[in-house]
């Protein structure tokens, strides 16, 4: 588990392609001294096991499955990407809870200054766009953001310079894509939600029916 604030930008210094994956080295200013072989790291926030370690890089493995549903197929030697340390138990969660499990990409289809920030705006299926809500949180490449806005295909947010500056958005280009991550919390509520069918017959062997209903909801003030 993961927070979202990249401890480091590294660099992809290798990219093997292998059985349908990757085996990515990733040059690092990170203490490798402190990571040990099968921990996590978040590259791009994306969970990776760490199965190699050099003087100034480790070495993770891109599963096929991985492969297919994020963006780290379009890695490249040099390209840099964001980085963070898996969360231990007592740190500070200045962001917000990130698993490292990627539920979809999107596609950054603008961006422009606003004051102090700049505005990007993401294209996204419909499927995982559903689960954003305005002042609610995503993980775009690992980074814990805030949503400004949603609409029925995208969203957008705000950059504040310490973020353009600490992360890889400031490379970013209209066009590319991102890896994007969900507030988990968002993905149970629905799964709670769906098995709350008020007009469903209760048999005496039927599982307790969640008390987490829209109406529940509506009744305390969330929706």
């Amino acid at each position: 588990m993961f927070t979202g604030l990249i401890e480091d930008v590294g660099e992809v210094r290798e990219v093997r392609r292998q059985a349908g994956g990757l085996v990515l080295t990733v040059r690092t200013a990170l203490p490798l001294a402190e990571i040990q072989l099968g921990d996590s790291v978040a590259v791009n926030g994306v969970c990776l096991t760490v199965t190699a370690l050099h003087d100034n890089a480790f070495e993770a493995d891109v599963s096929p499955e991985t492969f297919s549903c994020t963006a780290l197929g379009a890695l490249a030697p040099h390209t840099p990407v964001n980085l963070e340390r898996a969360l231990r138990l007592g740190d500070r969660l200045g962001g917000h809870l990130v698993y490292g499990h990627v539920d979809g990409v999107a596609r950054l289809v603008s961006r422009r200054a606003d004051g102090n920030a700049i505005r990007m705006a993401f294209q996204m299926e419909s499927s995982v766009n559903r689960y954003l809500v305005p002042k609610g949180s995503v993980a775009i490449d690992g980074i814990s953001l805030t949503v400004n806005t949603v609409s029925d295909d995208g969203f957008a947010i705000a950059v504040i310079p310490h973020t353009l500056e600490k992360t890889t958005l400031r490379q970013r280009k209209v066009g590319e894509l991102v890896n994007i991550e969900v507030d988990i919390f968002a993905k149970f509520a629905e799964r709670l939600l769906a098995g709350s069918d008020e007009t469903a017959p209760v048999r005496e062997d039927s599982p307790a029916r969640s008390p987490l209903t829209e109406a529940f909801l509506a009744g305390h003030g969330f929706l």
